[in-house]
């Protein structure tokens, strides 16, 4: 082989080794390209497995804090209907406060009129404050005061408002709702209280006036004034406590009349005797 070829043939090997190294580089650039695309779609997928993962993370917390928004919205409802029956009781307990204001103004005034009632032993300043106390406590337009005659057995209208007393008809024990009271002691009260015009034969409420067992007369109520629609509990006990006192009073006054006009009878007669 002469010079000439081997020059020639140690050139294509070179040009050959060339060449490979070339593919190699090619080849390790390819590697390179591909290694960086990979790197980087791990870089995705674990920044796509953070976010999931705090996505789940906020999911939980969101689930955590709507299970604490329900448990606050219960407390709140539960806090709102206790507040509110606090409220209502407030409401009663500031009703029942005034209602019992007005039952102690109504007793006090009671207690005045009935003292008033037993200041005096006149019979006719008993009539009249008994009249006042129906007027001003109880809210009686119009009503009358019968006294028991034991020796006739009829009860008399002897006091009033609103009504003539002449209008009054003379009542034997049992008959019509004021007999029907003085016989048997109990009181009679009106189912149905309205504006029409009063009647004589049929009161709202009739009261026998009882020492005791002992009944003396009635008190008669036809009509309430216009401002009082109803009789309240507190007039029951103003109607009990009025009928006692009245009754105690009217009778201690007509003692009284009776012993002074004896007493001035016997007088007259010393009188007489002395003379």
């Amino acid at each position: 082989m002469t010079e000439k070829e081997k020059q020639s043939k140690v050139t294509q090997r070179a040009e050959d080794f060339l060449q490979v190294f070339k593919k190699g580089a090619e080849f390790t650039q390819q590697l390179l390209r591909e290694n960086e695309r990979l790197r980087f779609q791990l870089v995705q997928l674990e920044e796509q497995g953070r976010l999931a993962s705090c996505a789940e993370q906020a999911m939980r917390k969101v689930e955590s804090l709507k299970s604490q928004v329900a448990d606050l919205e219960r407390e709140k409802q539960e806090i709102l209907q206790r507040i509110d029956r606090v409220e209502a009781e407030n409401i009663d307990f500031a009703n029942r406060y005034v209602e019992i204001e007005a039952e102690n103004s109504s007793l006090a005034n009671l207690y005045i009129a009935t003292y008033q009632l037993h200041s005096t032993l006149d019979f006719r300043d008993v009539l009249k404050i008994i009249s006042e106390i129906i007027i001003n406590l109880i809210g009686g337009e119009e009503f009358a005061i019968f006294l028991l005659d034991e020796n006739s057995g009829t009860l008399q209208a002897m006091a009033g408002e609103g009504i003539d007393l002449r209008h009054f008809p003379v009542y034997s024990l049992g008959e019509g709702i004021a007999g029907g009271v003085a016989r048997s002691g109990e009181s009679f009260f009106a189912e149905v209280l309205d504006a029409a015009p009063s009647d004589i034969d049929a009161p709202l409420a009739c009261i026998p006036l009882k020492i005791k067992d002992r009944v003396i007369g009635v008190l008669a109520v036809y009509k309430l004034f216009v401002q009082k629609r109803c009789f309240d509990d507190i007039d029951y006990e103003l109607f009990t406590l009025l009928a006692g006192h009245a009754a105690t009073a009217i009778f201690a006054s007509k003692l009284y009349s009776e012993s002074e006009r004896k007493l001035t009878t016997i007088q007259g007669f010393l009188d007489l005797l002395t003379k």
